[in-house]
């Protein structure tokens, strides 16, 4: 994952938490989850590791 898809995942929460939404990323790889990991992105987006897991409440 390059500084562009990181952006996009770091913008996104503040752009749907004022609209009254949130994000979810279901089944991420490894190597997208360390990524998110090394940058902090995971304490602000919600990763499961199934889809079933993330469409539920």
């Amino acid at each position: 994952m390059d500084s562009t898809g990181i952006n996009i995942f770091v913008a996104a929460p503040r752009t749907l938490t004022e609209a009254d939404g949130r994000v979810r990323l279901a089944a991420p790889g490894e190597a997208v989850m360390r990524a998110l990991q090394i940058v902090g992105v995971d304490a602000v987006i919600d990763c499961r590791e199934a889809l079933r897991q993330a469409l539920s409440d």
